[in-house]
């Protein structure tokens, strides 16, 4: 269990937060949510000691081991991947090195042996034994193959190091657990394979993250960083957000009679609570939202942006076709033979571990890279509009947003501009910085502004939910739904894919899966399992 008393923390004249008083117990998950700069990061880090509050105190019960998440891909780079992960739990690798450097002495002394008697006491009690296998096994779940395992960390992609250190903190089974945004860099199946493993993990997780869909399966529930308060709220993230909403809309409402108002949030509750055998800890959230009452749930004063896309005509009948289209990058065949059909009405949803084959392919139907073999073809209705992946050769100039934005408007009046920026959440000042020092965030939603001004009928967007907080990549997705055109695009983010994609397109190391249907009826389809190990047995045969 973790104690937050009096917390306050303040960098210059801004205050962060203050008196924070929170308690985290054991078998809850915690999501932690914030606009971006609020804190999420800084509060983990505080928890975790590495970083020591103006004020206040955080008192853990004795004896409970807390693993944090490591940021450091490099401080372990001359370890192993199995022994980064086993270093995860201290004092269990401690007594397996000890054990190790006895064991490989030439000459063996009566107090060596001694020793090591109890040291193989303690290795037993840590579960020394089955730390390996146990390693291996979180291992392989998070997409690192088991040839992989005794290279050292310097030897692997920085992608795969994340993954690493994700499951150097699950190991050993930690009291408490601080996880600062687990699914970055991980795969759909990766992710998947995370949420499983948190909704079966008994003690206290604490953990920030962008990703709704991994909020609502895993969290008990939720603490909101807003306006230097930190609030602790029952239930996962869809019912912080839809009381939230509703809390708001009801405090504008000044027709409403305070005993109508009370009537909603108290069916919204009961509606809530009779759902709650769907998700983890089932029995202690009922009794917890059982006792909720009118004034435990606040409307957010977070703000959403304004996203949406409106074509200025319809794309017609052909879209896209493209056949045969190969592509090697440094060496790598990244794309052999590709053929594929865009149809009116698609919303392509590209998938699978190959994130280079995505991103290449999008490069080259968006006439940023050519081809080394192939041929696609646009139809000739359809306008193109495209959210790269890497958007730093759209920022090189010192203009502010506004002259930035202006660029790209057919309606060039400042006013106007200005108007549409507001909607984005560039307000007053806001909107007259120069595009040289924006945020990650801030840079995304200027190229969603210059999409939505270019009244394109086909949309294509290469991770464009990365750096973006909660209320923007909601307003993205609803944006995106509402949409009446035609949509290729890739995302970690499993609620945006299930919720605007009508097609899946997979790219396997033997070959393209193409399907119509959500991501969860895809993910739980029979026929894909079985056409994936089909491929595979294929493509074993042709290599004997």
């Amino acid at each position: 269990m973790i104690n937050v008393l009096n917390l306050k923390l303040s960098f210059g004249e801004r205050v962060l937060f203050r008196d924070v008083n929170l308690k985290f117990t054991h078998g809850n998950c915690y999501g932690v949510i914030g606009a971006n700069g609020s804190g999420k990061s800084t509060f983990l880090n505080i928890l975790s000691g590495e970083l020591e509050a103006d004020t206040g105190d955080i008192i853990i019960t004795p004896g409970e081991r807390l693993a944090v998440l490591k940021q450091d891909h490099f401080a372990y780079d001359k370890y192993t991947v199995l022994h980064t992960v086993i270093m995860g739990y201290r004092k269990l690798y401690d007594v397996m090195m000890q054990r190790e450097a006895i064991y490989d002495k030439e000459s063996f002394t009566e107090e060596d042996g001694i020793a090591a008697a109890t040291l193989e006491i303690d290795f037993a009690e840590l579960g020394g034994w089955e730390a390996e296998a146990e390693a291996a096994t979180m291992l392989s779940g998070l997409g690192i193959s088991e040839h992989l395992h005794n290279k050292r960390l310097e030897e692997i992609e920085d992608n795969l190091k994340v993954r690493v250190l994700l499951a150097q903190a699950l190991f050993g089974n930690p009291d408490i657990l601080l996880l600062d945004e687990p699914t970055n860099h991980l795969d759909l199946e990766s992710i998947n394979w995370l949420e499983d493993f948190l909704y079966r993990f008994d003690n206290t997780v604490i953990v920030v993250s962008h990703d709704r869909h991994f909020l609502n399966r895993v969290c008990t529930h939720i603490v909101d960083i807003d306006f230097t308060k930190i609030r602790l709220y029952v239930g996962n993230y869809d019912f912080w957000y839809q009381a939230s909403q509703l809390a708001r809309k009801q405090m504008r409402d000044d027709k409403r009679k305070r005993e109508d108002k009370i009537a909603e949030l108290k069916s919204f509750i009961q509606r809530f609570s009779s759902n709650a055998s769907k998700a983890r800890q089932a029995t202690s959230r009922k009794k917890l939202i059982e006792k909720l009452t009118i004034d435990d749930i606040k409307p957010t004063s977070r703000r959403f942006p304004y996203v949406s896309f409106k074509p200025e005509r319809e794309p017609g009948k052909n879209i896209l076709n493209i056949r045969n289209l190969s592509k090697t990058v440094d060496g790598e065949a990244v794309i052999q033979d590709l053929n594929l059909l865009v149809n009116n009405g698609d919303k392509i949803a590209f998938v699978g571990p190959h994130h280079l084959a995505k991103t290449t392919l999008f490069e080259m139907i968006t006439g940023h890279d050519k081809p080394d073999s192939g041929s696609f073809d646009w139809g000739v209705t359809t306008s193109v509009s495209y959210f790269p992946k890497d958007n730093s050769s759209h920022f090189q100039e010192d203009i502010s947003i506004t002259d930035w934005l202006r660029q790209f408007s057919v309606e060039k009046d400042d006013t106007y501009i200005r108007s549409f920026l507001g909607r984005m959440l560039f307000s007053g000042d806001e909107a007259l910085k120069s595009i040289l020092v924006l945020s990650g965030g801030e840079r995304v939603r200027c190229m969603l502004s210059k999409m939505m001004l270019s009244s394109a009928n086909v949309l294509v967007l290469d991770e464009p939910t990365n750096h973006l907080d909660l209320e923007a990549i909601t307003a993205l997705n609803n944006g995106l739904i509402e949409f009446p055109g035609v949509i290729l695009f890739n995302s970690h983010d499993h609620q945006f894919v299930d919720t605007v994609a009508n097609r899946i397109v997979e790219f396997t190391p033997h070959g393209l899966i193409d399907k119509m249907m959500s991501l969860d009826e895809y993910l739980n389809s029979e026929e894909i399992r079985i056409l994936r190990d089909e491929m595979y047995e294929s493509h074993l045969s042709l290599t004997i």
